[in-house]
């Protein structure tokens, strides 16, 4: 059989996402932040692009500010005047020096050697570095401050040693007992009972330094941490054969103790979170502004535009240089209007679909999928999950994630409508933090309450959404001597 090549014509359709597509999509994921170093980036790239200056508005306004005229023109403004009276003894010497010294100085032309502002900040003291400090100045020579190096450089922020006594043997080529000893005197450094090697032995050590050696709270630790996980009080009276009100006092101590004493001395930064959008209540309406503070404001230069507008002193290249440019920077500046305006219906969506969240709290959160903000908005899916991503919204109820308002829903009893699975969190929380603590609420209790509240849900899934809560099962939750 022959091969033969032929040219032939093929209509097809196909999705082709443009460059400038591609760039409203990635902008619609961006976070605040990542879009303000993008803007920044572009406006490095293209000279076309610069910050619009204030608002000629409020320059307006004012200057109108400035011009208005008191209420009562028949009555003119009187002048103040303050009489100013000076002692006698007043030292014109020194005044008229100070004086002098303080206009004539300026700050870039100071010629004293003065520390620079960043050295006047001073920096936060982390774990190492205070451990550091305290083995600089102790009375260990210098082999065992060589070992307490290595164990403190070994130490995680908690304050655990994260290596073993052999393994600091044989780094540092010294004796179990030297290494030891050294472990010790680590030990008393503050914070007390840095240096464990687990829970058992930092609580030891902190009791051991406040002189409870040898007491009901030392014997606790040591032989008895599975019965006090388990607030088994009662069986640790009769193991160690003392009155229930001792173990009980013990308790208390062992309670104000630090299970991680390096927590303290944690030197990484609080990241605080800027809202992309702020909801707030205006009598009966509820109002949405977007956060534009920090976003500079674009224009295209207008130099550039009149140069384009000079033909014939331009060469081609140049006119076609400057076009793509200009292009770009229009779709740049387009692409952002696109998200700020994609982003406030999104928000206006969820506050008309989760008004009973925003007039009561999180318990009274409605199921919301992104299905029914995309159909309300008449956009994508995929579009409305760009848009929530990194992104978040200022509430009366406090600062949370666009995400967070989509949730599942949850059968009610009756079956005519659904809870959403955040409200019922917030419903259990409510009850847990209403029980008797003598008499903790099972999981199947909560769920008879519940059904009692118009709430249709298992026993698993009332466990399931308690561990997702971080609380604890009834047995660990009891406490009878409260």
């Amino acid at each position: 059989m022959a091969l033969e090549l032929k040219q032939a014509l093929k209509l097809s359709q196909r999705i082709i996402m443009t460059p400038q597509l591609q760039q409203a999509i990635k902008f619609l994921q961006l976070s605040r932040l990542e879009l303000c170093q993008t803007i920044n980036h572009e406006m490095e790239a293209n000279p076309l692009l610069e910050e619009a200056p204030v608002d000629e508005v409020e320059e307006k306004a004012e200057e109108e500010g400035k011009k208005e005229e008191p209420v009562n023109k028949e009555e003119p403004l009187r002048e103040v005047r303050v009489k100013e009276t000076i002692r006698e003894d007043f030292d014109w010497d020194s005044y008229i020096s100070e004086y002098n010294t303080a206009w004539a100085s300026s700050p870039h032309e100071d010629t004293e050697d003065r520390p620079s502002f960043e050295s006047l900040i001073a920096p936060k003291t982390n774990l190492y570095s205070h451990l550091s400090w305290q083995l600089q100045v102790s009375e260990l020579d210098e082999t065992q401050r060589g070992i307490g190096g290595y164990i403190i450089g070994n130490i995680d922020s908690d304050g655990y040693l994260q290596t073993s006594i052999d393994n600091i043997m044989r780094e540092t080529q010294q004796s179990r007992e030297e290494v030891l000893r050294v472990l010790e005197v680590i030990h008393e450094f503050d914070p007390i009972g840095v240096g464990a090697r687990d829970n058992r032995e930092c609580l030891l050590i902190q009791l051991r330094f406040q002189g409870l050696g040898g007491s009901i709270a030392e014997k606790i630790v040591t032989d008895h941490m599975k019965q006090l996980e388990k607030k088994r009080y009662s069986q640790i009276a009769r193991s160690l054969g003392v009155p229930l009100d001792k173990v009980l006092g013990a308790v208390s101590v062992i309670a104000f103790l630090e299970p991680k004493p390096g927590r303290f001395y944690n030197d990484e930064d609080t990241i605080y979170i800027t809202p992309d959008v702020y909801v707030y209540k205006m009598g009966d309406e509820f109002m949405i502004f977007l956060n534009e503070d920090g976003l500079p404001k674009l224009r295209i230069s207008s130099f550039y535009r009149e140069t384009l507008a000079k033909k014939d002193d331009l060469s081609r290249a140049t006119r076609e240089y400057i076009r793509e440019k200009l292009k770009g920077a229009s779709w740049l500046i387009k692409s952002i209007h696109q998200r700020q305006r994609t982003i406030y219906k999104v928000s206006e969506s969820i506050v008309k679909f989760q008004r009973d969240f925003f007039e009561s709290g999180p318990a009274h959160l409605k199921p919301m999928v992104l299905r029914d903000v995309a159909e309300d908005i008449q956009m994508h899916e995929s579009t409305v999950s760009r848009v929530m991503n990194n992104k978040y919204m200022y509430s009366p109820f406090g600062i949370f994630e666009l995400r967070y308002f989509l949730n599942s829903g949850i059968q009610s009893v009756d079956g005519a409508d659904k809870v959403g699975s955040l409200s019922v969190k917030e419903r259990i929380k409510e009850i847990m933090r209403g029980e008797d603590k003598a008499k903790p609420f099972s999981d199947q209790e909560i769920v008879r309450i519940l059904k009692r509240l118009n709430i249709d849900i298992a026993r698993r899934t009332v466990a399931k959404y308690r561990e997702m809560l971080g609380i604890l099962p009834s047995s660990q939750r009891k406490n009878t001597y409260t």
